[in-house]
């Protein structure tokens, strides 16, 4: 895939494409030393997606994009306008799936039911995606789907693609590059602000619905330096060492860490 430095603004040819990323780079069975390790060469769609992404999603796009979306300001849809709404995002011209976005939410919520988890989950499983209808309001790709991480303090190196934070703007803001940055020592993650998605919008529409634990789900799934790799813990709270347990449980992997945080 050849594109110029700053040209183009979606770098994956379908959304589709980031269902295959994850399958291969947090896919379940496999020992951390197995992951496929990704860089320009290996997979250079992903890479152009990830240098755009971390170029751009600074503090002031964030807080942006906070302000435009978190009001609810879209109207209103039932849970199965939504999927529907989210159909439209098919590509019926991938030759991997017909499966429309209704029905991988059905897999993955009757794939939580199999393994006997509460409802509440169940219904997580299901809604968890449908954030992903930002692209059908204008949003690049790069602004919705992807690995999220806090802004606003240091990049960790366990965020995919660390070198290409070199680019974004906000390297060159002192206090943006510390390791508490403008947050507290353990202030929590539900007072951090995530690199705007998907993950974060769904978890605001649905704040009077679900419960903590589903809401931890549903804003921290992307969130694989933090429960994946155990970065970030000098944020954590207790209620956030409380709730990592569901939020790598609902997330194919092989182990979930433990991990507490730092004393005040």
């Amino acid at each position: 895939m050849a594109t110029s430095p700053h040209q183009s603004q979606s770098p994956l040819s379908k959304l589709d494409d980031w269902d295959d990323f994850l399958e291969g780079r947090y896919k379940e069975g496999k020992a951390q030393s197995q992951f496929r390790q990704y860089d320009a060469t290996a997979d250079p769609g992903v890479a152009e997606f990830y240098r755009i992404n971390h170029e751009k999603q600074t503090v002031a796009y964030t807080l942006a994009k906070e302000k435009e979306y978190f009001g609810l300001t879209r109207g209103k849809k039932s849970i199965w306008e939504a999927a529907d709404y989210l159909n439209t995002l098919v590509d019926d011209s991938d030759p991997d799936t017909d499966l429309t976005q209704t029905e991988h939410l059905l897999q993955a919520s009757e794939a939580i039911r199999r393994d006997g988890h509460p409802r509440w989950m169940v219904a997580t499983g299901f809604v968890h995606d449908l954030g992903k209808c930002l692209c059908l309001y204008g949003e690049p790709q790069w602004g919705v789907v992807g690995d999220t991480f806090p802004v606003g303090c240091a990049w960790s190196d366990q965020i995919v693609f660390p070198e290409y934070f070199g680019a974004n703007p906000d390297a060159n803001v002192p206090e943006y590059q510390t390791k508490y940055g403008i947050y507290e020592p353990n202030c929590g993650l539900e007072n951090v602000h995530m690199s705007f998605g998907h993950d974060g919008y769904i978890a605001e529409i649905l704040k009077p619905y679900l419960p903590d634990e589903a809401l931890y789900i549903l804003r921290f799934h992307s969130f694989y330096a933090w429960h994946r790799h155990g970065a970030y813990t000098h944020l954590m709270n207790d209620k956030d060492a409380a709730m990592l347990p569901w939020v790598a449980s609902s997330i194919p992997t092989t182990s979930i860490p433990k991990v507490t945080p730092s004393p005040m």
